[in-house]
């Protein structure tokens, strides 16, 4: 690496040119790259949406779940699937392999749903909802017509809204909700009907023989070829009303056939329909048609009024940022087409990412003033400085065409990346500055002094950048969800160090040739002048460096510690065991809160209730939300199917209210008051929050039980013991099992033999009570090119068990009662059955009220071991606790990785197996002010922490390399070992400092969270960088130069010892 520095210095003007050249391009790649909140990745999950009306959860299970999941269980690549049935819905999760790409998930499912088309009841559509953070809208708008007629809005903004913000670069889809749909219905004459020999199937019949255009062929003529056409589409409701029906009673078919006289059989190859009566019965003649409203399943409303929803999804390239700008952009236009509406953004992620990426910029920027500082002071020269702030925008500017190339976003955890490694892309150019000044102010000519003090420390610095980047190799062995997430980060941070590295070796040595000046008295001296002042001018810096502050308060210290080793390396290891004993006492965490200025609020009521009370439980929600002068819109969403944020676990079906907040309101203080003021109302039901605003990172908000078992009555035993062994865990609020809840379902069991006997089946039967209960659908037709579907709509509709006892069914012995032939009752059903990989599974769930979860999720483990489960059954901890622990597993298996490269790395650089094993010292004393730092400040140990924990593993080695290797080169020029050691303590104590002050209070503003936002990752990470760079720069400066003279002392203290002996001798032979 010493020769690209030299080259660099022959150089100087090429070196100028490209630097120029690379910061044009560093800007240009930062305006190129997009803006998001998390990296764009695929998550292989998704979610099979499917809703069955009328159907109860055991219904739902057996037709639809089942179904479904025995099919796609069958797809190569499927690691997990989980199937929940509730009334009315079934939601089929499914995850696959990561690697696996979000369109070939849902094309494997969408083949598997197609397989299986038939064999669902014939009135449901399964919907797949994929789990890409790219699936979830990035912004979403409430509009309403100030008329209050929505319905006429409905009928345009479809054809407006969809086109307009689809001119937007990087939208994939439009998406509008809310809009009420038409159905045709249909009251039947039956009488009518019955005398004419016609049926609900000569309805169907129409439909399937009529509204087609057929091409029949063509003619030719003189003008030339014409083409014939017969029949004529469908398209208006009149044209439906007027279908002509056929049934029974129609005319014979005609005897005799013209060109065929004598015969009276149809001529072979032609097919003669039945002669219809003169004046056929149309289907406006037999049932009163009208085209009305189909039946509310979901409703869409924006502070309280009723609303269209419409929402953006963006193309997995596409700039979060610039596409939530260009839909802004063009509301106006959108209001404009649309007329007198009002239209309100709901919520947008782009000012959320936005704030986030502003305040960790402000944040490094600030880091950077301080670590600016810091040089300053240290080496009080603003040219100095000056020289070694470059390095840091350079590495930035390189940092940003390596993301732009390697096709990654500017988000908060490549900027979490860049404003860590602020602190740590300084410090090689501090090492080198420093160098170069300590050896110009020995006087060496400038040239010579440059090259000179970059090749003393090329070696070390090149170490130490591949030393904190090797580090990062095992993030890529970190699968799932934490792999996919940090592995940007540590790519990013990858980038800037190897680039601080180029940049110490290449611009910095050639700004310091520019603007450093020679002493002035060699600007005119000889070979012999100049070497006889470098000689007197080392000397005299020596001495004056040895009476400095700094080395005055260390080498006492530094003497002290050489002449007693043993006790030093006793107290270290006592500081280790109090290290270690601060473990129990720490909070940990998992990911920690996003700090969204907003929250989703999901409301569930007690099983069974009807539309209108979810509806009226809803209005009252929005009521105590939109009176609280924070919350500044609230999108209720109630019986939706949900987006992409289902195949995370989210709740579909249900309502939920999005909740936007005011800016600079606090959503934390918010929220708690909110659910004071939820929970003294009983009437609202269950209220849970999550965070909104944009994509969660899919983990369960609870600590869940799973309970696996062959049979329900086992599960139902094995769920209440578990339940009953968590009451009382301490530090949760809530303990609850999902098999708890019941609803009421009237269950009609069929007698096969009185059904029998009567000429009827229990399919027959069944269908006959639906038709009863609910419209049944017959068919779709075109109106005014809208699919329009079609229902036979019964009066008389049972409203009581009795009025459904009494249901007549038609037999063929004559009219029965259901009640004859089928038995009629009550029963309790779960609200949801759930199923995982066939096996019938529930969870008993604990909320955490502390946030100390490892604690909670010891005591719950504890707890469980203790429980006696029925045979056959399985119970494993589940929700955030078991992302958690996999998470702190895979990190920890990481960090073992990364000390033993960097071990590899340290005995390929010093050619020795023990000199290494002295540098890996400093890393379990890193951990002492990383862990203290931690509960002084009340920061819980979480993933962040622990990648901190990674970076430190790196950055902590560099100050002892350093050391080291300036103790071997100076062991090298044959000065003494003892001499060696103090000597290159001594020159290595100000560049050690000042690298380390350096980063550390580049990282202060971050670990402060001074801008108060975007610091959920980056805040733990820069307290345990700190923490550790303390610790371990304190003690490495001790420590290190001790253990070397144990290690590598060995024979000259047996030297020392012999001379001692002798010494004694003689002076006793004197005496």
């Amino acid at each position: 690496m010493f020769r690209l520095a030299k080259l660099s210095v022959a150089n100087r003007s090429v070196v100028a040119l490209i630097t120029v050249i690379t910061a044009i391009f560093g800007f240009i790649s930062l305006g190129a790259l997009k803006q998001e909140l998390v990296p764009s990745f695929a998550v292989p999950q998704a979610a099979i949406v499917t809703a069955y009306p009328g159907a109860s959860p055991e219904v739902v299970d057996n037709q639809v779940s089942k179904v479904i999941e025995d099919e796609v269980r069958k797809i190569d690549g499927l690691i997990n699937s989980t199937t929940t049935s509730q009334s009315n819905i079934s939601i089929v999760r499914v995850e696959f392999e990561y690697g696996t790409e979000t369109a070939k998930v849902t094309e494997l499912l969408a083949a598997a749903i197609a397989k299986v088309k038939t064999s669902l009841p014939t009135d449901v559509e399964p919907n797949v909802l994929s789990g890409s953070f790219d699936s979830v809208p990035i912004i979403a708008l409430g509009v309403s017509a100030n008329n209050g007629d929505n319905e006429a809005l409905s009928q345009t903004l479809g054809d407006i809204a969809a086109p307009l913000f689809g001119q937007v670069k990087g939208v994939r889809d439009v998406n509008i909700a809310g809009i009420k749909e038409k159905r045709i219905n249909l009251k039947f004459n039956q009488a009518l009907l019955t005398a004419n020999g016609l049926s609900q199937q000569s309805i169907v019949s129409a439909l399937q023989s009529n509204g087609f255009v057929i091409p029949a062929g063509t003619i030719d003529d003189e003008k030339g070829s014409i083409s014939v056409e017969v029949g004529t589409p469908v398209n208006s409701l009149e044209d439906f009303k007027n279908l002509a029906l056929v049934g029974s009673g129609s005319a014979s078919a005609p005897t005799s056939f013209p060109g065929f006289s004598g015969s009276t059989q149809i001529p072979s190859n032609i097919a003669i329909p039945r002669a219809t009566k003169a004046s056929a019965l149309t289907i406006a003649d037999v049932a009163t048609v009208t085209l009305e409203n189909a039946p509310t399943t979901s409703i869409a409303r924006t502070n309280g009024k009723e609303a269209l929803s419409i929402s953006i999804v963006k193309t997995p390239d596409g700039n979060t940022v610039a596409v939530s700008h260009g839909v802004q952009d063009k509301i106006a236009e959108l209001k404009k087409k649309l007329g007198d509406v009002t239209i309100v953004t709901v919520f947008d992620q782009a000012p959320f990412v936005e704030k986030s990426l502003e305040n960790l910029s402000t944040e490094g920027l600030l880091g950077l003033g301080f670590a600016i500082l810091i040089i300053l002071v240290f080496l009080l020269s603003v040219r100095s400085t000056l020289v070694t702030a470059i390095s840091i925008p350079t590495s930035v500017l390189i940092t940003f065409i390596g993301l732009g190339q390697f096709g990654y976003s500017l988000n908060i955890l490549t900027l979490s990346a860049l404003t860590i490694a602020i602190g740590r892309v300084v410090d090689d150019s501090i090492v080198v500055i420093e160098n170069i000044n300590r050896h110009l102010s020995y006087g060496e000519p400038k040239k010579q002094a440059i090259l000179d003090a970059v090749k003393e420390v090329s070696g070390a610095i090149t170490a130490a950048t591949i030393t904190t980047v090797a580090v990062f190799l095992p993030i890529a062995l970190v699968s799932g969800l934490i792999g996919e997430i940090f592995r940007p980060f540590a790519f990013t941070f990858t980038i800037a160090l190897v680039a601080s590295l180029f940049v110490s070796l290449t611009i910095v040595p050639v700004l310091a040739y520019w603007f450093l000046k020679n002493p002035a008295q060699l600007a005119q001296a000889s070979d012999f002048e100049a070497s006889v002042f470098a000689e007197r001018a080392r000397k005299v810096e020596e001495e004056k460096e040895r009476k400095g502050l700094l080395q005055r308060g260390y080498l006492p210290i530094l003497r002290g510690t050489q002449r007693h080793p043993v006790i030093t390396v006793v107290a270290s290891v006592i500081v280790l065991i109090f290290t270690f004993g601060l473990v129990p006492f720490l909070k940990t965490d998992f990911i920690g809160s996003s700090g969204s200025s907003g929250f989703v609020i999901n409301q569930t009521l007690a099983a069974g209730a009807t539309f209108e009370q979810k509806d009226a439980a809803a209005a009252k929600l929005e009521s105590i939300l939109l009176a609280d002068k924070n919350i500044e819109v609230v999108q209720t969403s109630i019986g939706s199917s949900g987006d992409g944020r289902v195949a995370f676990g989210a709740a579909a079906g249900g309502t939920s209210l999005q909740v936007s907040l005011v800016d600079k309101a606090d959503a934390v203080a918010v929220q708690a008051n909110l659910e004071k003021k939820f929970s003294a109302d009983t009437s609202l039901g269950e209220v849970k929050f999550s965070s909104g605003g944009g994509p969660g990172f899919g983990s369960s908000s609870t600590i869940d039980i799973k309970v696996l078992a062959p049979t329900d009555e086992k599960l139902l035993a094995a769920i209440k013991a578990v339940q009953a062994a968590m009451v009382g865990t301490p530090d949760t609020s809530e303990v609850s099992n999902s098999l708890a809840e019941t609803q009421r379902t009237l269950r009609v069991t069929v007698d096969r033999k009185a059904a029998a006997a009567k000429g009827l089946t229990e399919i027959a039967v069944g269908g006959i009570v639906a038709s009863k209960l609910r419209p049944s659908s017959i068919g779709k037709v075109n109106i005014e090119n809208i699919e329009t579907p079609i229902y036979v709509v019964q009066t008389n509709i049972p409203e009581t068990v009795e009025d459904v006892s009494n249901i007549t069914i038609p037999s063929t012995t004559g009219i029965v009662k259901l009640s004859d032939i089928a038995k009629i009752e009550q029963v309790e059903v779960p609200v949801s059955i759930t199923s995982e990989k066939g096996d019938r599974t529930a969870k008993v769930s604990l909320t955490p009220s502390g946030d100390n979860l490892g604690a909670i999720s010891a005591e719950v483990a504890k707890r469980l071991k203790n429980v006696t489960l029925p045979l056959g059954v399985t119970a494993t901890l589940g929700g955030i606790s078991a992302d958690q622990a996999d998470s702190f597993s895979q990190l920890g298996l990481a960090l073992l990785a990364a000390v033993a490269i960097v071990f590899v790395v340290m005995v390929a650089t010093f050619s020795s197996l023990i000199q290494p094993l002295i540098l890996l010292i400093s890393i379990p004393f890193a951990a002492t002010g990383a862990l203290g730092l931690l509960l002084i400040t009340d920061t819980p140990l979480g993933v962040p922490s622990l990648i901190g924990m990674l970076l430190l593993v790196g950055v902590v080695v560099t100050n002892a390399i350093v050391l080291i290797d300036l103790i071997n080169q100076y062991r090298k020029q044959g000065r003494p070992i003892q001499q060696a050691i103090m000597d290159g303590a001594r020159q290595r104590l100000r560049p050690i400092l000042m690298t380390a002050l350096a980063t550390i209070f580049a990282l202060t503003p971050m670990a402060l969270g001074i801008t108060g936002g975007g610091g959920f990752i980056s805040q733990p990470l820069a307290v345990v960088v700190i923490g550790g760079l303390f610790s371990s720069t304190i003690l490495t400066l001790v420590i290190v130069p001790v253990l070397y003279w144990l290690v590598e002392g060995r024979k000259e203290r047996k030297i020392i010892r012999k001379e001692k002996k002798a010494h004694a001798r003689r002076k006793a032979a004197i005496g």
